[in-house]
């Protein structure tokens, strides 16, 4: 087979979703790919890693279309996620979280997003939450301020964290996006390198963006393609481990990009804030957690 053959074989998009015990979540996500209708050719590889809810079995029996690896351990989002970017062939990939639904033609207007701006190594599309009102799915760069009050959303460095001030209903460049969706250009890919697996889970797509931003690629968000974002298909289930996962991985972030920047002796300031910030999610889990027993122990009583 010629290169040029072994071109127009290749898909125009790969999307890759990784699930862990997500079943219904996943068969959701994988009916509306089915149903959104795309006149770009594409490619599905599902990532599990190591569901115990039967999500494997599902993809074979249900999903046949769908390319399955089942990992044997469960292998974190970054690392999974290389495993799809790895066995895909598309010219972009779709990280896709188990726990979205695409809406019609959101593959095709993804593809058409990147394919107009040659200098962007991925596109975020408009993400909706479950209601339908917007999810702050595009971003700034974090600053220590936006870290340390990150649980105020009516603070002015987590408003501009966030971009909460535009209604991200239009195009524009952005810092970075999130990986619950997410089209990268391949070549972008081959040149910035794939997802920094010391990210277990979170972080990994912003520590993507700066990458790539770095080497000279832009970041984009079109509303052009629209996903709704259910959230907490794998989170909820270990809701504690995921504040720590996720505040684990904000250090990483800041040691890996921001630190080196600090003089030695404020270094580890910003360490300590953030661990600070995870005992106070943690309290508000806890508090949660409490409430609902409470609730639940009362209409019992009734």
């Amino acid at each position: 087979m010629t290169s040029t053959a072994a071109e127009s074989d290749r898909p125009d998009l790969s999307i890759c979703i990784v699930s862990w015990n997500a079943r219904e979540y996943l068969a959701q996500a994988l009916r509306s790919i089915r149903e959104a209708g795309c006149a770009a050719s594409i490619e599905v590889v599902v990532i599990d890693n190591a569901s115990h809810d039967g999500s494997p079995e599902m993809v074979a029996e249900q999903f046949p279309w769908a390319r399955l690896i089942a990992n044997p351990d469960n292998a974190g989002f970054a690392r999974a996620n290389n495993q799809g970017i790895a066995a895909s062939r598309g010219r972009y990939v779709l990280l896709l979280n188990p726990d979205t639904i695409v809406h019609p033609c959101a593959c095709d207007g993804l593809v058409a997003a990147i394919e107009a701006r040659p200098g962007a190594a991925a596109v975020g599309p408009l993400v909706l939450n479950r209601d339908g009102s917007v999810q702050y799915s595009a971003r700034t760069f974090p600053t220590l301020r936006a870290a340390l009050f990150r649980l105020f959303t009516w603070h002015r460095a987590v408003r501009r964290y966030l971009l909460a001030d535009w209604d991200h209903r239009s195009a524009r460049e952005v810092d970075w996006a999130s990986g619950a969706a997410i089209c990268l250009r391949r070549e972008a890919i081959e040149k910035v390198g794939a997802l920094d697996e010391q990210f277990y889970m979170y972080c990994e797509d912003m520590d993507w963006c700066y990458r790539a931003r770095q080497a000279g690629w832009s970041i984009w968000h079109d509303p052009v393609a629209t996903i709704t974002h259910l959230r907490g298909a794998s989170s909820d289930q270990c809701a504690a481990r995921m504040v720590l996962a996720f505040h684990r991985s904000m250090r990483q972030f800041y040691w890996k990009h921001y630190a080196p920047g600090v003089p030695w002796p404020v270094r580890w300031i910003p360490v300590v804030g953030i661990w600070l910030r995870a005992a106070a999610v943690l309290a508000q889990v806890a508090i949660g957690a409490v409430g609902r027993w409470l609730r639940q122990a009362g209409s019992k009583r009734v």
